[in-house]
Parts: structure tokens; sequence; C-alpha cells
């Protein structure tokens, strides 16, 4: 009997956003959903117009699984986890001890299969940062959203996440921006 995707259901319980009040709840399975559909956007855009040489499928499938260690550690929010260099290190360490525990809940025959999902190699690099990429569009979009509701608990977060978007000075993260993210400050009808 295997426990992986018993304890994958669970990625909807995990909240994000803890330290911040939040108009609409966001958990890390419907955050893992929307990250995959941005990261795979972004492969195709890169690919498609900058001369990149991605696999769309590859990054797709890593943003899918970029929050399973959360289902054992939680989520920490930003401002602890990267609040100096050794919490952050010591996160890391702790993200991959919580994704050798999911490894270890599957039959042996699948292992090797999830674990270069779990654990990245240096050839993912690339896909990995458009993974890291998509991540942050996605903490972006839910401070649209939240300030959209009146919620200026998220000012300060989405001026820094968008100078955080400018300074990783990628064209097909620039691209995202000037086309699908004007979108997200509209209302339904607005879009119809």
């Amino acid at each position: 009997m295997s426990h992986f995707f018993a304890y994958l259901a669970r990625m909807k319980f995990i909240q994000r956003w803890g330290l911040m009040r939040n108009v609409r709840q966001e958990n890390i399975q419907e955050h893992s959903l929307q990250t995959a559909m941005i990261a795979h956007n972004l492969a195709i855009v890169k690919n498609k117009f900058y001369g990149g040489k991605v696999d769309p499928q590859r990054v797709m499938l890593l943003a899918v699984y970029h929050e399973a260690s959360e289902v054992i550690t939680g989520d920490l929010a930003t401002p602890i986890k990267y609040f100096n260099p050794e919490i952050k290190k010591a996160y890391k360490d702790i993200e991959k001890v919580a994704n050798r525990r999911l490894l270890s809940m599957l039959p042996e025959k699948l292992k090797p299969d999830y674990e270069t999902i779990l654990f990245p190699n240096i050839e993912d690099e690339e896909h990995w940062y458009l993974v890291k990429a998509a991540d942050k569009i996605c903490a972006y979009l839910k401070c649209i959203e939240e300030l959209k509701a009146g919620n200026l608990e998220f000012s300060k977060a989405a001026k820094s996440i968008s100078n955080d978007l400018e300074d990783m000075n990628r064209p097909e993260i620039k691209y995202f921006i000037d086309n699908f993210e004007p979108s997200f400050h509209l209302t339904l009808d607005e879009l119809n």
C-alpha cells in the first residue's frame, strides 16, 4: 500500500499567504495548477519567440509537483523563508527531507520516475527557472486579485513581486505580463 497520493491529496488543506488577511483563501493544490499552466505558457513563449529549447510538458510537470513537500512541511511564509541565508538553506534542506519522505512512499519500481520530478537535475535548470518565474507570476496575480477586492494588505507585496519579475529580466516573463496580466484587472463583464 502506498500513501503517496493520499498525502498529495492533502495539498488542498495547505493554505498560502498565512501571515496576511485574505479576501479569498488559496491552497497549494489550486496554486500548483495555476503555476503549471503559466509555466507551460512561459516555456511555449520562450520556444516560439525567443529561441528557447525547453520542454513545455516537462516544465508543466515540475510545476505540478513544485509544492508537494508542503504536505509535510506546511507553507512557510516568504518573509520568514527568505529572512536570512541560514533560514533559507535550512528550509531548502527541510524540503529535501520532505520530498525524500514522499518518494519513500512510492512502490520501488515507480521511485525513479518520481525522483526526477521531486529532485530536478542539472539538465532541468532552465525548466526549473521557468517554474519559479511562473510561481512568482502567480503570487503577483494573487496580489492583483486581493487588491481588486479592496484588500490593501497586498499592496506592498504586489510592488515587491512586480519588481522581482522585472529584475528577472526575461523576455518570456515580460511577454506574459504584457499580454495576459492586464486581463486580471478586469471584471467578468469586462472580459466578456
